[in-house]
């Protein structure tokens, strides 16, 4: 979800003792599409106990086609490789080459490399197999949410340079599909940080270039050098405020929804390491199973719309209706029933096979959030006059017991109750990371008065948040959205950065790191706050 000065504008729209890792700045460079051999060094994801998942790009000299080799070794000088693969990649797919390579040991670090037919190397790349049996501690690094012209991804930089951490998650909008100056304007552009192509994503053709840009930023190549990464899509990847038929960012006069959704797809699955499979889930010893979702582009039912309730003659009666009608109807959907049932199936065998947690990864926001009645004065005086009715509209709906925000789960309470309920009858120990809003939350998920689980919500690598549109003081906000919102335990709305989790067999605890700026290459950062949860509860500490 984007928000600018519009329906989405106003959600935008201490040391750490880790070294600070500097990056150069990125400029964009026409070699994005004119470079040969290895062009944007090497990834890994869809991690196993015994399998990996390696990406890497190579274009030959001459010809449409190419045969590359990958050898994984457990020293960096190769002397002894362990195991390796081969495809043949093409123009076909954008010269992109993903192997997975079977009969790894488990919890083991391995090097990789990619070799070309005329036996030049990539760059090196490490990867970590997943535990087998019991784990005392595995750590996770997750990001949501980078968009590039508005600043460096120091977040990227600066989990890379860390060496504590186990495996990284994202959870969407690995980037942003609008035209230059759109989103952000030109006057809030960073020098240099200008992604190709100039016109916003509609082909193939676009998202492969967009996919490119983004892949030639050092720190991004720097993560996915260093780590396996578990990804899944949200709407930009694809068109703001995506579903099923259509998106907010889609209009008719650019071409038909189904050929721009196919194609955002197929870039995806070329240019990331992950599998094509829409959903999967992914053990960690006996310690944990992490579930990898998708909520945007194959089942969701199109987001609420409750502007024309405004235009009513009362509106306030139109909205009590909306809630006790549409609102819940079952039928609204985040990830259709096929996907419903396996995630359930998944839950419960991961129950009953006695996994400490069960993290399940969304690309939006699950806790309830509604608009304080305050929230105007937040609106800085010369904000545009949209911006102010978007919270007003949003302090109308509070009233009336409804969120201000119908992208996320807030759209679909139905399916967030069914979810929820689901988690309690198996007696789950659920923790949720989601994305998406650019900002950071910390959620008690609670269904039908008793607790369901936690929520771990992360802010963005580089899209701004609430401070984009306000000159309030960011804790006032925070302080004013808690009281507001029972489930909401803790919040920033105006900082940058990842969130790093720890997971133990008794507990879970999850560090929201906030960097100093994005405005320049630099990963000087702190522990913005620290949420934890004891097994069996299902509530914050």
């Amino acid at each position: 979800m984007t928000i600018r000065i519009d329906r989405r504008s106003f959600l935008l729209t201490g040391s750490l003792g880790i070294g600070a890792f500097a990056v150069p700045g990125f400029a964009q460079t026409p070699s994005v599409t004119s470079a040969r051999g290895f062009t944007h060094s090497v990834a890994s994801g869809e991690p196993a106990s015994d399998s990996m998942l390696l990406w890497t790009r190579y274009v030959p000299a001459a010809g449409d086609t190419a045969e590359v080799r990958v050898e994984l070794s457990e020293t960096p000088d190769f002397a002894r490789v362990a195991a390796g693969g081969s495809q043949i990649t093409g123009v076909w797919r954008d010269f992109t080459a993903k192997i997975t390579v079977d009969g790894l040991k488990p919890a083991t670090r391995y090097h990789f490399r990619f070799v070309a037919p005329d036996g030049s190397f990539s760059p090196v790349g490490t990867t970590r197999t997943l535990p087998v049996g019991p784990v005392d501690r595995f750590r996770t690094a997750t990001f949501s949410c980078s968009n590039m012209p508005y600043g460096y991804f120091n977040a990227y930089a600066h989990a890379a340079a860390r060496d504590d951490i186990d495996l990284a998650i994202h959870l969407g909008d690995y980037f942003y599909e609008y035209r230059t100056g759109d989103y952000p304007a030109l006057k809030d552009q960073v020098a240099g940080r200008v992604p190709l192509p100039a016109t916003e994503l509609l082909h193939l053709a676009d998202y492969r270039i967009r996919y490119a840009s983004y892949r030639s930023d050092p720190a991004l190549q720097a993560l996915h050098q260093k780590l396996p990464m578990i990804v899944q899509w949200d709407d930009h990847e694809s068109a703001n405020d995506s579903w099923e038929g259509g998106a907010e960012n889609h209009q008719a006069d650019e071409g038909d929804w189904n050929a721009r959704r196919a194609a955002s797809i197929q870039a995806y699955r070329e240019w990331m390491p992950v599998s094509d499979e829409p959903w999967k889930a992914y053990e960690i010893g006996t310690l944990a199973t992490l579930f990898r979702t998708e909520t945007r582009l194959l089942a969701r039912t199109k987001q609420p719309d409750v502007a024309p309730l405004f235009k009513e003659a009362d509106p306030t009666a139109a909205l009590k209706a909306f809630r006790n009608g549409a609102w819940m109807d079952p039928a609204v959907t985040m990830m259709g029933s096929q996907q419903e049932s396996w995630l359930s199936h998944a839950m419960a065998q991961s129950v009953r096979a006695g996994q400490r947690w069960q993290v399940v990864g969304f690309g939006t926001i699950m806790g309830e959030t509604m608009m304080p009645q305050d929230a105007l004065s937040w609106v800085a005086p010369d904000a545009p006059a949209r911006a102010k009715n978007y919270i007003l509209a949003g302090v109308a709906a509070a009233k009336a017991g409804l969120p201000f925000n119908y992208d996320n789960w807030g759209g679909y309470p139905a399916a967030r109750a069914r979810f929820l309920k689901g988690a309690q009858a198996l007696g789950a120990n659920l923790i949720v990371l989601s994305g998406d809003s650019h900002n950071a939350w910390a959620y008690d998920l609670g269904q039908d008065g008793k607790p369901a689980g936690v929520e771990f919500a992360g802010h963005a690598v580089s899209s701004p948040g609430y401070e984009a549109a306000s000159r309030t003081d960011p804790k006032v906000i925070a302080a004013t959205l808690v009281r507001a919102n029972p489930e909401l335990k803790w919040c920033d709305t105006s900082r940058r950065g990842y969130m790093a989790m720890t997971l133990t067999p008794t507990k879970a605890s999850n560090d929201w790191i906030m960097l100093e700026t994005i405005r320049a290459a630099n990963t000087s950062a702190s522990i913005g706050h620290t949420a934890t949860i004891e097994r069996g509860r299902n509530t914050m500490a």
